[in-house]
């Protein structure tokens, strides 16, 4: 939560997942004042989650544009999760233009999966403190 709980963060990375990579595509999209976003973006640089890339568009300074790393990518089941709890328990009539497709374009939704691959009911899992982290 260190990294998500930050106001903003979580559709930075949504926006991310979308192909957003510009400071100026971020702001546009989300409607974020600049200071904010620059805060934003440089904590998820820090954390590992966004990469910055230099490019240079031909007679242009040099810019940065915005990555997901694999860190990042991995998200995607965080996000997911999100999203499908929203869908199921959220006023959902105000709709969301937004959904996860595999490769075949075909919903997918996320769940939890034992060590051996296969699917577990949400009503059978908990959380446990553990001694040690594993």
């Amino acid at each position: 939560m260190a990294i998500l709980g930050h106001r903003w963060s979580v559709l930075i990375i949504r926006e991310a997942f979308l192909g957003t990579t510009r400071f100026s595509e971020f702001k546009e999209q989300l409607g974020i004042a600049s200071d904010v976003l620059s805060a934003r973006l440089a904590e998820l640089v820090s954390a590992g989650v966004l990469q910055t890339v230099e490019y240079q568009e031909p007679g242009d300074r040099t810019r940065s544009r915005y990555e997901l790393t694999q860190s990042g990518r991995d998200l995607v089941v965080v996000l997911g999760a999100i999203g499908q709890w929203g869908y199921w328990h959220a006023d959902r009539s105000k709709g969301t233009p937004y959904q996860f497709v595999d490769s075949n374009n075909e919903p997918v939704i996320a769940g939890f999966r034992r060590r051996d691959g296969t699917a577990a009911a949400s009503m059978d899992v908990r959380l446990v403190r553990t001694a040690t982290p594993s």
